[in-house]
């Protein structure tokens, strides 16, 4: 239905539409207020040139085609192969955009709150495991312990640019950990360091 709107020279009413389509009038219509309900038609009145009702005619709405392939796979590539080639200091720009990027996701603690140890791991597993990292926290009572990171939402990615998208990794946590004020820090995020898991060290810190 689309594609015959696009396609046309000017706007389709509800009978054009079913004519061309081979429909009935009502399915038309169905389908028409349902791309109106979602934005990607814009249905308006025509102004009569005769005797009789004016009629509703319908055309696409302007602009890119939102219901394309996306490849954002290919662009994380591009802009990984970029930053890699800027040279040494790539590394650590990277687990410096994962650091402000990790500040901004992290859900904070109210004004005047600290948190434990356990309260900020507990923020920590759960900003991980909404980013797709299925996190299990292990460690003693009153030790920071580690993180198993049992799955990698940019696992192909990692693959191919490990030293950059495992620093982006830690300065993720890293820059949490800090908007939590925590008095905890991811110190080491060992890549496959087990066939199934990355492990992420945390210590104690000074914070908080």
């Amino acid at each position: 239905m689309l594609d015959v709107l696009r396609n046309a020279p000017a706007p389709l009413s509800v009978a054009d539409m079913a004519e061309q389509l081979g429909v009935h009038v009502n399915t038309a219509r169905f389908h028409l207020d349902a791309l109106v309900e979602t934005g990607e038609v814009i249905g308006s009145v025509e102004q009569p040139s005769g005797p009789g009702r004016p009629r509703t005619v319908y055309v696409p709405r302007p602009g890119m085609d939102r219901a394309g392939t996306r490849n954002y796979r290919l662009l994380a590539r591009i802009l990984l192969g970029q930053l890699a080639s800027t040279g040494p200091d790539a590394g650590q720009a990277a687990q410096d955009a994962g650091r402000a990027w990790g500040r901004f996701l992290v859900d904070r603690p109210e004004p005047f709150q600290s948190l434990t140890m356990e309260q900020a791991v507990v923020r920590l597993t759960t900003l991980l495991d909404d980013l797709g990292f299925a996190p299990r926290s292990e460690a003693e009572p009153g030790m920071p312990g580690v993180i198993r990171l049992r799955h990698c939402p940019f696992l192909e990615l990692a693959e191919e640019h490990g030293p950059l998208v495992c620093r982006i990794h830690l300065g993720l946590m890293q820059g949490a950990l800090t908007e939590l004020g925590a008095p905890l820090a991811a110190t080491e995020l060992e890549p496959f360091a087990e066939p199934d898991a990355c492990l992420v060290h945390l210590r104690h810190s000074d914070a908080g």
